[in-house]
């Protein structure tokens, strides 16, 4: 059992060290503790609600808009005062808190670097404490890294916009109790990141700016949006000084976006196109649905009909009211083979442009070597402006509840199947020994692709299709193609990556969520009992 430290009114299980102490100290954690306290008791009640309303889906309901709210579709009204440095968000990248990341982040041809608390790394202690740092060091202009080989990282002149993204809503901070109870590790990572830096930030012209993942109602986005405004009052700045871009990556949530900007209004910048999250959401809400299981994840790309609805309705909603649509992930990594990354490049141009097209202010990249090949596509969708603010998608013929929820065409293959497999429990090692951004067979995985790959085999099991070879799903397939996939792994990685790793226990985990009655909502959260 780990000594257990109590400060104010929380109680911590790691002790807290000089180099914590840098962003864990009697006031930040003061601040942190008052969060706690009042908002807590909500966030358990939110919380309670998804599963109430999941419960109804799964017996047989579907997702729909809310009319309860007409009287907000039908006012005329703007969220509020977007800051000068976040007019322009043409490209943005995203990645962990590790220091090389965010410097060379921050370094890359893009506006923004969203530096990530969230699906891309694997939180221990440690790397949360050390990303905290880190992105203090970055704002004050501090950071540096040198790596094994003396070469020296340093940070430029005019480095990129900074917004960090926090944990959801669902994931909780063991090493910190309220009570008995652990914090929301949401609440953990903004208070920090907040606290620590709001000065330094307004000092330099910007400000404290946040992406906020994983909601599923307007009233999620209320609770965020009444955190900021405590966070603002305690420390004594105007309201509306914190913003936010909200990710669309629930199911629920794309029925509620006027509703989110609506009730954020005085800290909401925009919305993005979560797309990863979004088809796992899909797959999670939908799961006792026959009629709406997908088919393999590599033909699930935003020219299906119900990804394109919801880009488009996203970009729709988002203009009426004077926000930015952001679009979506390009998890490519680029290839030291020419002719091979020409390809690659030529599918991001493809995908961006559908993108620019549709009307999107900017878009999201995981590697620094795609961000010239994005940022010439926006360039030219935007010409001389900032934005695509003017792009209203007025004319378009009205996005309805059926459009969003359209089944979506393709075949289910055996090597789709094995695919998803190998990515899962890759990725899974990886998290659960410290790296949350995992580079595996030319993609840049997170946590979003390793949950649609278990959760696309746990419907197909739980509905009994078959694949394109006419083998039916069952847990015995999938247990038998786990072994021969775990030898296919071992086999591409060599005896000594794989013996060094914790494989078994990952496709033990893999197992296990996937062949249990109960979908389980989340992987990382059995997945964060195996990390310190």
């Amino acid at each position: 059992m780990e000594q257990q430290l109590s400060i104010s009114d929380l109680t911590f299980t790691k002790d807290i060290n000089q180099q914590d102490k840098i962003v864990l100290h009697t006031d930040s954690i003061a601040f942190l503790s008052e969060l706690v306290e009042a908002f807590l008791p909500r966030r358990e009640l939110l919380l309670k609600e998804r599963v109430e309303k999941q419960a109804i889906i799964d017996a047989g309901s579907l997702p729909n808009f809310i009319s309860e709210s007409s009287s907000i579709k039908n006012s005329n009204w703007k969220v509020q005062n977007i800051p000068e440095d976040l007019q322009d968000r043409r490209v943005e990248i995203t990645g962990p808190v590790e220091r090389k990341m965010v410097i060379n982040a921050l370094n890359s041809n893009v506006k923004v670097f969203m530096a990530d608390f969230e699906d891309s790394l694997s939180p221990s202690w440690e790397k949360l404490i050390d990303g905290q740092i880190n992105l203090g060091d970055a704002i004050r202009g501090e950071i540096s890294y040198t790596n094994e080989n003396g070469k020296l990282y340093q940070l430029k002149s005019d480095p990129a916009v900074l917004i960090a993204r926090v944990r959801g809503l669902h994931l909780d901070e063991k090493h910190v109790l309220s009570g008995n109870k652990p914090i929301p590790g949401g609440l953990f990572d903004f208070a920090l990141y907040f606290f620590n830096n709001y000065q330094a930030l307004l000092e330099k012209g910007s400000g404290p700016y946040f992406y906020i993942p994983k909601l599923e109602s307007w009233q999620e986005a209320k609770w965020w949006s009444d955190v900021f405004s405590m966070a603002e009052d305690i420390v004594g700045i105007p309201r509306g000084t914190i913003k936010a871009t909200v990710l669309i990556e629930t199911l629920p949530a794309v029925f509620q976006m006027e509703e989110i900007l609506y009730h954020m209004r005085h800290h909401i910048v925009g919305l993005n196109c979560g797309r990863w999250d979004y088809i796992f959401s899909y797959i999670k809400t939908l799961k006792e649905h026959s009629d709406r299981v997908l088919p393999d994840r590599q033909v699930v790309t935003m020219t299906q009909s119900f990804l394109n609805a919801y880009s488009r309705l996203l970009i729709k909603t988002c203009h009426r009211r004077g926000a930015f649509a952001m679009g979506g992930m390009s998890a490519f990594i680029p290839s030291k083979d020419a002719e091979e990354n020409q390809a690659i490049l030529a599918k991001v141009k493809a995908d961006k442009e559908l993108e620019a097209k549709n009307g999107h202010d900017g878009s999201w990249i995981a590697h620094p070597g795609l961000a010239d090949t994005v940022m010439d596509v926006f360039n030219q969708a935007l010409a001389d402006g900032k934005n695509q603010l003017n792009v209203t998608r007025d004319s378009d013929e009205e996005i309805t509840a059926e459009q969003l929820l359209q089944p979506c065409e393709g075949e289910r293959t055996e090597a789709g199947m094995r695919a998803n497999i190998r990515v899962a429990v890759q990725y899974i090692e990886a998290w659960i020994t410290g790296n949350g951004c995992v580079p595996i067979y030319g993609l840049m995985e997170d946590a979003a692709t390793a949950e649609i790959s278990r959760t696309s085999i746990w419907q197909w099991i739980r509905h009994g299709k078959s694949l394109s070879n006419g083998q039916k799903v069952t847990k015995e397939l999938f247990e038998e193609m786990l072994d021969e996939e775990l030898q296919v792994i071992q086999k591409e990685l060599g005896d000594k990556r794989f013996q060094s790793g914790r494989f078994r226990e990952a496709a033990e985990l893999m197992r296990r969520i996937t062949t249990q009655d109960e979908l389980i909502e989340f992987l990382t959260i059995p997945g964060y009992q195996l990390i310190d």
